[in-house]
């Protein structure tokens, strides 16, 4: 129903705009839409990916051999591609399939060449937002503009592309329904939702405004049936352009903290409270020792601004406070009736094990006979705490049903030694198991949380 209004207002504002001797108006709207397809489609791609995904209902760090596909956008001609995190998992083989250059003028019938299936790196993932960016060894490669997501306004035309189901270089079209939607409370993320119709294997396809620019990644729906209700979500493309930058430029995300808790005002917090405003944020607990405490930031406080720009919720703070690690930022506060400026320094958030499994460079990663999977120290370091030792082979995730799983290692753990045999890399892991026959058990000496501690492990 809601696209047939859609279609009926498009059609009333149409004929009403159209000039006698001009074409009529329904054609010229179809022809640019046409237009726009042609423009935007060979930057599309349809991502393949076989590799390792997490079993999140296990105690540790366990993972299984998954292949499952998605769609993804070509943001630069030289061969990176955007798309959802959970469309690649921890992949240890990802294939993109690109259009072939000029299909439309070399091929006369309406049936295109599917194009080229080519292999791609995974650069680097980023759970949280759910973006991943990939890379081809290609050249001069159609590619599409990161719009602002900033300017988008409720009601506005956008179109989604991909390929749902596997159906490759599908197109629909709809509104934006919310510029700004917040599907869990305590979560920082927002999303644009739209009723573009958005169906399993579009996530990762780019959410277009009218000017063919990527305003949004395609992410999820929410459906009762499994297929689209209207209720698509895609990450906003000023957040896309923040990850996608920092993975091209180091690999990982960095966010910041400064060692508070701040909670939305609502009317009732205004009123107990005594607060002037019942908009902002109101720091709920300073951490001892934390950026914000040295700073002389107090429980109570009302945040006002971050760096001169006004903050009106908790959720707008933490957004703002995660891109700005490593500086200094100045926080307006009001306490006790007083406006003050207070200097913070904002620190790096401490690093999860669990994005270790974002390193994963597919099969070279993999010890079978352990079944683990593992990389260097050195590699791994930017993503964990300080290790006692400068070299090892950390422990990226054990398969599902294998002897690390069954022995208890976990994203990590850090392997020194097998068998009083050191272990400074993943290479010296992967050897060592080698030379073990299968129903041996193995001691391995690792670290975890600091802590130096043996492990056996039954060899498969």
């Amino acid at each position: 129903m809601h696209k047939t209004r859609l279609f009926i207002g498009l059609t009333l504002t149409l004929a009403l705009s159209a000039q006698n001797g001009q074409k009529p108006s329904l054609r010229w709207f179809s022809q640019s839409v046409q237009g726009l397809v042609e423009q935007v489609s060979p930057a599309v791609v349809q991502v393949i990916a076989q590799g390792i995904g997490r079993n999140d209902e296990s105690p540790t760090t366990r993972v299984r051999t998954e292949r499952g596909g998605g769609s993804g956008v070509i943001l630069d001609s030289d061969g990176y591609i955007v798309t959802n995190a959970h469309v690649v998992g921890a992949s240890m083989h990802v294939q993109v399939l690109v259009a072939e250059k000029n299909a439309q003028k070399r091929f006369a019938s309406i049936l295109k060449p599917a194009g080229k299936l080519v292999d791609a790196e995974v650069v680097g993932i980023d759970r949280e937002t759910d973006i991943a960016v990939l890379k081809i060894a290609a050249s001069d490669l159609p590619a599409l503009k990161l719009g602002s997501s900033d300017t988008l306004r409720q009601g506005e035309l956008v179109f989604a592309a991909g390929s749902p189901f596997g159906l490759q270089n599908s197109i629909t079209m709809g509104v934006v329904s919310s510029v700004a939607r917040q599907v869990r409370q305590d979560d920082p993320m927002i999303y644009i939702q739209t009723d573009a119709s958005i169906n399993p294997g579009s996530s990762g396809g780019p959410l277009l405004n009218t000017e063919g620019e990527v305003v949004g990644i395609s992410t999820f729906i929410l459906s009762e049936s499994g297929g689209n209700e209207g209720l698509g979500f895609a990450v906003p493309s000023d957040i896309v352009r923040n990850v996608y930058d920092q993975i091209r430029k180091q690999g990982y995300v960095r966010r910041g903290q400064v060692g508070v808790v701040v909670q939305t005002i609502t009317p009732a917090l205004a009123s107990a409270l005594d607060l002037p405003n019942e908009i902002g944020a109101i720091v709920a607990d300073v951490v001892p020792n934390g950026p914000a405490a040295v700073a002389g930031i107090e429980v109570k406080d009302v945040i006002l601004a971050l760096n001169g720009k006004p903050i009106e919720n908790a959720r707008q703070f933490g957004v703002n406070i995660y891109q700005k690690a490593d500086q200094i930022v100045t926080l307006d506060i009001l306490r006790g009736g007083e406006k003050k400026s207070i200097r913070v320094a904002v620190t790096q958030r401490p690093k999860d094990p669990d994005h270790l499994i974002s390193l994963i460079k597919r099969d070279q990663n993999v010890v079978p006979n352990l079944g683990v999977l593992a990389v260097d120290l050195d590699t791994a370091m930017p993503l964990m705490p300080s290790a006692r030792k400068l070299n090892g082979a950390v422990v990226v995730g054990a398969i599902e049903d294998g002897a690390a799983a069954a022995a208890g290692l976990r994203a990590g753990d850090i392997i020194y030694e097998m068998n009083n045999r050191p272990v400074k890399s993943f290479r010296d892991l992967f050897d060592a198991a080698q030379n073990l026959k299968s129903g041996r058990r193995a001691v391995l000496q690792i670290e975890r949380s600091g802590q130096f501690q043996f492990v056996e492990v039954s060899v498969d």
